[in-house]
């Protein structure tokens, strides 16, 4: 579930210190400069939808109709994973009184389904959680014993074999995730001692660190993220994946006029592969349409998320994570915040929102699969002007832009192209012997020649 970003955390992004152990002497400043200048991307990988983006569902919260019904209008848009949340206090709520009926359906529902999964498991049980007697929040402590939460994990992974993927605890550089307080080297054996596990009972699975809230900044700790102090401890050396949450206040930054997010996943992502980590996956990221009152994200709406999320996907499609996974499929009833209500891609009902239909239309103007392209010549381009070449398999050119300034560009070697609004699902040809000139919005928009 996503928690607000601590005020004090927005301080962090300049003077952020040396990733020692991670960086391999590369320092991570993540300020940024000023995004004035146009940024013109042109991936040089190879990227399929169904293996790179996938959503986290909340299947457990739901009656197996409700969720069946969410997992049709998923296998729709052509995709196949998701990662879903086990609450460790409620599968097992007294020590070794299973409560697994829900998941073994659903289980068993994936399977028929043909979904590829990464499950967590989060949430100190009763039994064994370190809170005092009586203290509020009881879950959110770790738990005495790591050896437990191990055995437990490697229960999990042996009863569901066609799982394909475990993640170990949630979010843990938060306080909230992790009372009293965020303790490195607590997770960091939490870490060792359920790898070890899973290596024993399903070593064929992938396995993957605890998503880090944000770049995995620790509060009340300004000069250390958590990635650096499990990179003391070693944790590299495990093979796993390493993930976090790259959320943002705009797609492109927290700031306006910044390009925050390009900047902070390319300087942690190379540093985590300079250390030795081989895969990277960002295991949430999102944007609520909840209508209020407002916490910590602004009040965008069911159109500003729709908006924010395809630009933000044109964006981390350039980006270096091996796997992607949007917050969050379907909305949530009101045992959740008023904003965490309202992240899905569905609503309660399991009906689309616009950002779904936004996002059907966007896949299926790229299509399944696509290609490195290469940026055209460009022209008239404004002030902070993003845009993303990528080649289709049928070989037609896609560019993927946008700009907060608006606009209109000119492209002098295209003469003919069709351009799509993904948010509206217009469409229009565009001619011109010297060069089409499109209009452009501070939407995502995509042009095909």
């Amino acid at each position: 579930m996503k928690t607000p970003l601590p005020l004090p955390l927005r301080s962090l992004w300049r003077g952020l210190p040396l990733l020692a152990a991670l960086a391999l002497g590369a320092g991570l400043t993540l300020g940024g400069p000023v995004a004035a200048a146009p940024v013109n991307l042109a991936p040089e990988r190879t990227l399929a939808w169904k293996d790179y983006l996938g959503v986290n569902a909340h299947f457990l919260w739901f009656t197996p109709e409700q969720y069946r019904k969410q997992i049709a209008a998923y296998k729709q848009l052509g995709l196949q994973w998701v990662r879903v949340d086990l609450h460790w206090d409620r599968l097992e709520p007294t020590e070794e009184g299973y409560q697994l009926s829900t998941l073994d359906e659903l289980d068993r529902t994936l399977t028929d389904s043909k979904l590829k999964s990464l499950f967590y498991l989060v949430g100190s049980a009763p039994f064994i959680t370190l809170a005092p007697k009586g203290a509020p929040y009881q879950d959110q402590y770790p738990p005495r014993d790591p050896e437990v939460y191990a055995r437990r994990m490697a229960m999990l992974a042996q009863r569901y074999p066609d799982i394909d993927a475990w993640q170990v605890w949630n979010e843990q550089n938060l306080p909230n995730n992790w009372r009293p307080q965020v303790d490195a080297k607590g997770y960091g054996e939490l870490l060792r001692v359920t790898h070890q596990a899973l290596n024993q009972v399903a070593p064929d699975k992938i396995q993957v660190m605890g998503g880090m809230a944000y770049y995995s900044q620790m509060p009340g700790q300004r000069s250390a993220l958590m990635f650096e102090k499990l990179g003391e401890l070693g944790v590299q050396s495990l093979g796993m994946v390493a993930a976090y949450h790259p959320y943002s206040e705009l797609p492109e930054s927290d700031e306006p006029g910044k390009n925050e997010v390009l900047l902070r996943g390319k300087q942690l992502n190379d540093m985590l592969h300079g250390a030795g980590v081989k895969r990277v996956w960002a295991t949430e990221w999102g944007w609520s349409s909840y209508a209020g009152p407002k916490e910590m994200q602004r009040l965008i709406g069911v159109d500003g998320q729709a908006d924010y999320t395809l630009r933000r996907l044109a964006l981390m499609s350039d980006q270096d994570y091996e796997r992607i996974f949007l917050f969050a499929l379907s909305d949530l009833d009101s045992r959740a915040s008023p904003r965490d209500q309202h992240y899905g891609l569905l609503d309660l009902n399991g009906e689309p929102k616009p950002v779904y239909r936004a996002l059907a239309r966007f896949l299926d103007i790229t299509g399944p699969r696509l290609t490195p392209g290469r940026t055209p010549e460009l022209t008239n381009l404004p002030d902070s002007f993003y845009s993303v070449s990528w080649t289709r398999d049928d070989g037609k050119r896609l560019l993927l832009f946008w700009s907060a300034k608006g606009g209109i560009i000119r492209l002098p070697q295209v003469q003919q192209a069709e351009l799509y609004d993904p948010l509206t699902g217009a469409r229009a040809s565009l001619n011109a012997a010297d060069g089409i000139q499109p209009t452009v919005k501070s939407s995502l928009q995509i042009l095909v020649w």
